[in-house]
């Protein structure tokens, strides 16, 4: 239906705090690498808020209430976001709009990305889409605003006027943002270093304080740079907190009191380092020109006299990213200055991942002397291999293995599979049905959801290894929700019964020995594993039927000793790549994009020369770990026998 009226050219001007007496909704931004504010979801506003009325200085653990934003904290007195595992942090605000506005009804808009899944439009744009909705606007421009493109609502359609390259976007509803009321928060002081009591000494803690106190140094340095004058203490700029920053006196102090808490020179920080890592949630990454959200004018960068000098380097040069250069080598290191080591921490050391590089930042933002070296870079892959070098595996047949669409496997009839793994229960114990949570006694808890002539609602069947009892019924229902592959799993203690197959789409695996050791294997060659895997299009078996799946990272390239252990595990992965239990499609937990090729919980070893991320060697338990994984999979020594 067309939507009368004539469309809307929206205006540039920016949104302002309503009156200090009138309700408001909040919603909280954080800066992202392209300098635009991108919202927090509703949910994780509202658990803000919550910490915010308890404590105005307090530090918000975002993964209480969202799982994929477990690795980011806000300090609410510097108002930044810091991502603890890799040391980024952005600079956050407390924004207000209307009640009636798109947030206060929790209304949000969103365009479909390259990967088939919705973004949501920054906040100030899905705001003005709402007002011209509700005016029932025929279409919008946002030129205006920084971006090429007209909105057309007949047809739910974002067109880039530049490109006229068309997206789908919708408005669906969510939870509304919180409502406040009353004036405004004032500014509050909070001297870094000063506490009441004896401060806890746990690592939360020491990484909170720290990160305050680092963060505060860097915005106090900024502002030397701009204003100059004497070095004392420096107003912040922000939405929310306006506290005075620390001094040189009382960042050296700060910095001291870090190093009484821990060992800065045997740890290691990802602070200085990890390129890739943006640290910004997960959710709300899609909002560059390849994610087809581009401005026409680009945003406005930072001055690049706002930046903090570290052995005369410029370091904060990136909008809302605090780094540390890594450029200064071990040979240049002044004599007399200490040299704090950045390196990638395994687990192994007692300090937190990031703390080191905090502390070095602080360090130097406080200005005392301190040269961070070089942190090691993972050894991936092996020297150049000639191919008259590859081998054959020894006692593995052939160097190659291929899936196709003609393997995939068609469903078995689900009645049929349950008669071969179950025996009918005659006397039925009064106990749970731990499927449908319904007694044994009774009918099945899928009674009418299902309608199985053969199957009657209150047939009890046994499972012949494990001996656990089920509704026949129930097992039909749990059977159709699975791969239909013609096997069983026991939910109750994981037992597989028949061959347990998986969702892994075609492709090929290859495997030879390389004349080279791993770490921990210097008597042994190495065996390289090579899957590739391409992009294609989800079947009946996958989430989304009929949409594309994407296959990042392919070909990808594994590593195990060429021993007897070694070649015994490349058997059994041989035999899970048959069955399509390598890989399955899902959202990633690194990237967090969805409908992708992930692996399938059974881990691999990546890296060749360093165990740098944990996925190298020397690691002695990998191989007994992954032959329990493979174990779990129904994928077991013994089906090499057979």
């Amino acid at each position: 239906m067309a939507r009368p009226g004539s469309g809307v050219l929206v205006s540039g001007n920016g949104l302002g705090y309503p009156p200090q007496n009138m309700a408001r909704v909040v919603v909280w931004e954080w800066l992202n690498e392209h300098g635009r504010w991108r919202p927090y979801s509703a949910a994780v506003c509202h658990h803000i808020e919550n910490v915010l009325k308890g404590d105005a200085r307090g530090t918000v653990v975002l993964g209480q209430v969202d799982p994929q934003l477990a690795p980011y904290i806000i300090d609410l007195q510097s108002m930044h976001q810091f991502r603890q595992d890799t040391g980024t942090m952005r600079p956050v605000q407390r924004k207000f709009y209307e009640p009636s506005s798109a947030p206060g009804k929790g209304v949000v808009w969103e365009w479909e990305n390259d990967n088939g899944s919705w973004t949501p439009y920054d906040m100030e744009i899905c705001v003005t889409i709402q007002n011209a909705y509700e005016k029932q606007h025929p279409w919008l421009d946002l030129s205006s605003l920084g971006f090429c493109y007209l909105i057309n609502f007949n047809s739910m359609a974002q067109t880039n006027r530049q490109t006229q390259r068309r997206r789908r976007l919708r408005r669906r509803m969510d939870l509304a943002y919180p409502l406040t009321m009353g004036s405004i928060p004032k500014s509050q002081s909070w001297p870094v270093g000063a506490s009441s009591g004896q401060p806890c000494s746990c690592q939360q803690c020491i990484l909170v304080h720290s990160t305050r106190a680092a963060s505060n140094a860097i915005l106090a340095s900024q502002r030397r740079k701009v204003y100059g004058g004497p070095l004392g203490a420096v107003r912040q700029s922000n939405t929310f907190a306006g506290a005075p920053l620390l001094s040189v006196g009382s960042a050296a102090s700060a910095a001291a009191a870090g190093s009484n808490n821990c060992n800065v020179g045997g740890g290691a920080g990802g602070a200085g380092q990890a390129k890739a890592e943006q640290g910004a949630p997960p959710a709300s990454t899609h909002n560059g020109p390849a994610g087809g959200f581009p401005h026409c004018p680009p945003p406005p960068a930072l001055p690049s006299t706002h930046s903090l000098t570290i052995n005369g380097q410029n370091n904060l040069n990136r909008p809302g990213t605090q780094r540390v250069s890594m450029g200064t080598a071990r040979g240049s290191i002044p004599p007399g200055v200490p040299a704090l080591p950045v390196k990638n921490l395994t687990g192994s050391g007692p300090v937190h991942p990031a703390l080191a590089g905090m502390t070095g930042i602080l360090m130097c933002a406080a200005g005392l002397p301190v040269c961070l070296t070089r942190a090691p870079k993972p050894i991936l892959h092996p020297p150049p291999v000639n191919k008259s070098d590859l081998k054959p595996v020894p006692g593995v047949n052939g160097i190659r293995r291929k899936t196709k669409k003609k393997h995939l496997r068609k469903g078995k009839n689900p009645e049929d599979v349950v008669r071969r793994y179950t025996e009918k229960v005659k006397v039925v114990p009064d106990e749970d049905c731990t499927i449908c949570m319904e007694r044994l006694v009774m009918s099945s808890g899928y009674e009418g959801v299902l309608n199985h002539k053969a199957m009657k609602p209150e047939l009890v069947g046994k499972l012949g290894k494990c001996g656990h009892m089920f509704h026949l019924l129930c097992l039909v229902a749990m059977y159709n929700n699975g791969n239909k592959d013609g096997s069983l799993q026991c939910p109750t203690c994981k037992t597989i019964y028949g061959e347990k197959t998986g969702s892994q789409p075609p492709g090929k695996m290859e495997y030879h020995v390389i004349p080279h050791c791993l770490p921990g294997y210097p008597d042994s060659k190495t065996i390289r594993i090579v899957y590739d895997i391409p992009a294609g299009i989800q079947t009946t078996e996958h989430p989304n039927p009929g949409k594309k799946f994407s296959a990042r990272g392919f070909p990808r390239h594994c590593y195990l000793p060429d021993n007897e252990k070694g070649r015994k595990v490349l058997r059994l992965l041989i035999m899970a790549w048959d069955r399509r239990l390598i890989f399955t499609i899902g959202t990633s937990s690194t990237t967090g994009e969805s409908d992708t090729v992930v692996w399938n919980e059974i881990h691999h070893k990546t890296e060749f020369g360093s165990n740098l991320t944990g996925h190298g060697y020397p690691d002695p338990n990998y191989l007994d770990n992954v032959l329990t994984e493979l174990s779990s999979q129904g994928v077991a020594e013994e089906n090499l026998k057979e």
